[in-house]
């Protein structure tokens, strides 16, 4: 498969965790990683900020500028590092692709 995984029914998922095809994504496939993650629920600000990311990705075709997300959503530029435990993970809960090794020694 490629380095494909599925895991407990989930879409088909890289070697680092990351959706293969990010259109398989939805709220509730975000919440379910995010409990499988020990994060809990997800709360709405958190959920706004997943669904900028992925309204980004779609536009632009890469990684924004996180802090721009932020912005976007009338928050401090460093909402991503107070709302998740990472810029990674918050990208990951999106449902989006691997960014790639450089783009992930940014996050």
């Amino acid at each position: 498969m490629n380095g494909e995984t599925r895991v407990n029914d989930l879409p088909a998922i890289d070697a680092d965790g990351f959706l293969i095809d990010p259109n398989a994504w939805d709220e509730a496939l975000a919440q379910r990683l995010a409990e499988a993650d020990g994060l809990g629920r997800l709360s709405p600000g958190q959920m706004e900020i997943l669904q900028c990311l992925r309204e980004l990705f779609f536009r632009t075709g890469g990684l924004p500028a996180l802090p721009h997300v932020c912005h976007l959503t009338g928050r401090s530029p460093v909402c991503l590092t107070e709302l998740f435990p990472s810029a990674r993970e918050a990208w990951r809960l999106a449902g989006l692709p691997n960014p790639g090794e450089e783009a992930k020694a940014y996050m």
